[in-house]
């Protein structure tokens, strides 16, 4: 333990549990399991003053839980999860993970940088998705706890090696989850390389605001802060182009139920079955950390504001959810069963020069923050600007 973090060790020997506690606001840890590998993995728990509860493992860097109240002031679990370690090894769907080296779609797993053509691995038909199919979700990550002002946060730190999944230079990566007191989650990821690369980072966890295995999302009310979205060809990768999304399903500029176009013969909505796209946020001059989504449901009272540094928001109905896995809520998940906000940059943007770039060069470091907000509609709080 580093004694310059300023925390206090407490173990609780009935439990196995150990923690480190500033103030009212804990982080604790315990044993979660060996990985096929051999590895240990441990399940963090971050408490804040209200008693919001995140959770998550060093493998993957995957939440399990977020334990957010509703208008009642009743706690549940507002992410969808599975049951085990070993199902979070061997399942699809990468559950509340950590996403890279580069988060969604690389088409025809391959990029060319500075004239030299990178090959990686297809697991999604030709392309690659989410960095490969042994990525950072599949990981191991040491965990450190960190000093925070007004709340309680972790540190997880990976060191990729050069030619990890076929990505080019040596990436150290950093990503702290940081639970407010003001009842908010921030993610902020650093990560730095030895040799010209491309990054993208994001969280895969589906939320469902009435809770975890209640049934489908598409009556809770979704607003997303784009005019704009990248279209997509069958194959989902981008075709280049920048759309508007007025007169489409993909409007959620005001509130709108998920569920409300789902069904639409738009021919996006039947390349992906569902939502699956990139909006391009409408972002104030200068950049920085802003309002990307909102998400309520009406049942519950929950909601969730989304802000973020990244340029762009994948919404993704849990489409390729067939009932064939069970969750930790005990029932089998289903297509709708939840949905992403994955603040990102553009899929594909290696491979489309009119995207923001995700090139990410010696000497400099990457940086990006997300933070989901926790609210009840009691009273219902005005959007953000």
């Amino acid at each position: 333990m580093d004694r310059a973090c300023g925390l206090v060790i407490v173990a609780a020997l009935t439990t196995g549990m150990i923690a480190w506690t500033a103030d009212a606001a804990a982080l604790d840890h315990a044993p979660y399991g060996t990985t096929q590998g051999g590895e240990a993995v441990e399940i963090y728990t971050l408490t804040n003053d209200h008693g919001l509860r995140v959770r998550f493992l060093s493998y993957g860097g995957v939440i399990t839980e977020i334990a957010a109240p509703d208008r009642e002031g009743r706690l549940d679990n507002i992410v969808l999860g599975l049951r085990s370690l070993r199902a979070y090894e061997t399942l699809p769907g990468h559950f509340g993970a950590i996403i890279g080296r580069y988060a969604n779609r690389i088409g025809g797993a391959q990029f060319a940088l500075n004239g030299q053509n990178y090959h990686l691995i297809a697991n999604n038909g030709a392309n690659t998705l989410h960095g490969g199919p042994d990525a950072l979700d599949r990981r191991v990550w040491t965990v450190s706890p960190v000093t925070v002002p007004d709340g309680v946060a972790a540190t997880l730190s990976y060191v990729s090696p050069d030619g990890d999944q076929n990505f080019p230079g040596t990436l150290t990566i950093r990503v702290t989850y940081t639970l407010i007191n003001d009842d908010a989650l921030q993610i902020s990821y650093i990560a730095s390389s030895d040799k010209d690369t491309v990054v993208n980072f994001t969280n895969h966890s589906y939320f469902n605001l009435a809770g975890n295995g209640s049934g489908p999302v598409t009556d809770q009310l979704l607003l997303v802060n784009a005019d704009r979205y990248t279209p997509t060809g069958r194959d989902q990768i981008p075709t280049g182009e920048i759309a508007p999304v007025e007169g489409t399903p993909l409007d959620f500029r005001q509130m709108t139920p998920i569920g409300a176009r789902l069904n639409s013969a738009f021919q996006q909505m039947v390349y992906a079955r569902g939502y699956d796209h990139n909006f391009v946020l409408n972002k104030p001059p200068g950049g920085g950390v802003s309002f990307a989504a909102r998400a309520y449901d009406p049942r519950s009272g929950r909601i969730v504001d989304c802000f973020t540094s990244e340029p762009g928001v994948q919404l993704y109905t849990s489409n390729a959810m067939d009932g064939s896995l069970v969750g930790s809520s005990g029932t089998t998940y289903r297509q709708t069963e939840g949905f992403t906000l994955e603040t990102q940059h553009f899929p594909d943007s290696p491979n489309k020069p009119n995207f923001p770039s995700t090139e990410l060069k010696p000497g400099q470091e990457f940086r990006s923050t997300t933070i989901f907000r926790f609210a009840t509609d009691t009273p219902l709080p005005p959007l953000p600007h």
